[in-house]
């Protein structure tokens, strides 16, 4: 049983790599106008050597390459929001179920850790409060198992992390933001789709979001 999530996070094979790559699909939000339609997109290469992506995306998000992902898109107008896939080498793991993580509440507090090991400072005076708010485990229309995660990073700064009195180092909020995880395993791989959101935004498109964890399926690659 897997004990940490790191073997998540390695960059993956550039597109024209010879490892054959997964279907994965899922359906981006309708942001900022919930009534806009959703148009289809594929990205598909060499049918031999590199991989083929499906899923709905609403124009205004932009995609970024290069982004150390599968899939990154971005809000041009919340710029701390986007979405991403991201998944493990099959050289350095072999995954058979999500369940190899565990419970669906040890995968969130391995998730959490992650994201505090990826946003770890070296600036003085820098410090995060954390929580996992909910995990839970369902069965998709594909019969596959997925776990999904929930979790709440704040970062507080002081204004003057050099200051020698207390009183001169007042201690603000950076950001506070919701990170969503939907995990899923298919060809020995562990797969994440990531949902970053400022909790403010949260609130006003919680539906959008949910609707995008549900819609994430991986894919069995045939030969």
């Amino acid at each position: 049983m897997a004990t940490i999530l790191e073997p998540l996070l390695p960059h993956p094979p550039s597109p024209c790599s010879s490892a054959r790559q997964p279907h994965l699909s899922c359906c981006l939000p309708s942001f900022p106008k919930p009534s806009d339609r959703l148009s289809p997109v594929a990205n598909s290469h060499s049918p031999r050597r590199c991989r083929a992506n499906s899923y709905d995306k609403q124009t205004n998000w932009i995609q970024v390459r290069g982004a150390g992902a599968d899939i990154f898109f971005r809000d041009p107008f919340v710029l701390d929001e986007n979405i991403s896939v991201e998944f493990s080498s099959p050289s350095s793991s072999s995954f058979k179920s999500v369940e190899d993580l565990g419970s669906p509440q040890e995968a969130g507090e391995k998730v959490l850790k992650q994201y505090l090991t990826e946003f770890m400072s070296t600036r003085l005076g820098v410090r995060r409060e954390s929580n996992v708010l909910h995990t839970s485990s369902r069965v998709a229309d594909d019969g596959r198992i997925y776990y999904q995660v929930e979790v709440n990073i704040k970062s507080y700064a002081n204004n003057n992390e050099l200051a020698v009195l207390p009183q001169d180092r007042v201690v603000k909020l950076e950001w506070d933001r919701r990170y969503l995880s939907v995990l899923g395993v298919e060809n020995n791989r562990l797969y994440e789709l990531r949902l970053q959101t400022p909790e403010n935004v949260f609130v006003e498109e919680e539906n959008d979001l949910r609707q995008v964890m549900d819609s994430f399926r991986v894919n069995k690659v045939v030969d």
